[in-house]
């Protein structure tokens, strides 16, 4: 797939409504999070032939970007996003790191399995998103890391035929409706410490947060986009 196929994947799974007003220089940002995301996703998933081997090669090229160095049109934009924010390896390395994780693990038998598997593959993105606003303390980390987290269990509840048919089956027995909703909690808080694009930003992933969870216990229809603009609203209002 190529740069800009990726990038266009990881718009359309990512961006809720609210965050298609951000200024250009931040949903720059972001679509360079997600595009990376997404790459190493899909180079985990979807790739045919020896998939270690070309994540391997992903985390090489994630250390020539930090040295300006990247091959790949993508790692090449990492490094621009590196050198605006000072963002650090680690991040993305978890994000390869849960990958991997995928090529030898297919099941996840209880909740701390699960958060533990949370920490390499969502996370991240939010800590990057956070790097990304600057606005990356320890306090917001944490409560991004429920949200995440959150966000994380509900795609996966969604995505249940689709990740069987890969022969993997990360819901452990227990109500993973309740412990989302109670991690998702943290969004408020989270919200509420932002200002201005930050607070519409972060608003936006925990509105569709809500909306992902409202759609499941109907049923598990997927919410509109104009559902998530609502459940967005009903965030901000809360955080104020």
């Amino acid at each position: 797939m190529t740069a800009s196929a990726v990038l266009a994947k990881a718009q359309h799974e990512n961006f809720p409504v609210a965050l298609r007003v951000l200024p250009q220089t931040l949903r720059r940002r972001l679509e360079t999070i997600y595009g990376f995301a997404r790459l190493v996703d899909d180079t985990g998933d979807e790739l045919a032939g020896d998939r270690n081997a070309a994540l391997d090669e992903l985390e090489a090229d994630l250390h020539r970007a930090f040295v300006g160095e990247a091959r790949h049109p993508l790692l090449q934009r990492v490094t621009v996003f590196v050198r605006e924010t000072g963002a650090t390896k680690e991040p993305f390395l978890r994000l390869i790191e849960a990958n991997r994780l995928d090529q030898r693990k297919t099941a996840y038998a209880s909740w701390d399995e699960l958060a533990h598997y949370c920490t390499l593959s969502a996370n991240p993105v939010g800590e990057l998103v956070l790097v990304a606003l600057g606005k990356a303390t320890p306090e917001r980390i944490r409560l991004s890391d429920d949200v995440c987290t959150a966000l994380q269990v509900a795609e996966h509840m969604q995505d249940v035929e689709e990740d069987r048919e890969r022969g993997r089956d990360y819901l452990p027995a227990g109500d993973l409706l309740a412990r989302g909703r109670e991690l998702l909690a943290s969004g408020i808080p989270l919200v509420k410490s932002l200002r201005g694009w930050g607070k519409i930003a972060v608003a936006g992933y925990v509105g569709g947060g809500l909306a992902a969870f409202d759609a499941l216990e109907r049923g598990g229809r997927i919410a509109s986009g104009r559902e998530r603009l609502v459940q967005t609203v009903k965030v901000l209002r809360a955080a104020r």
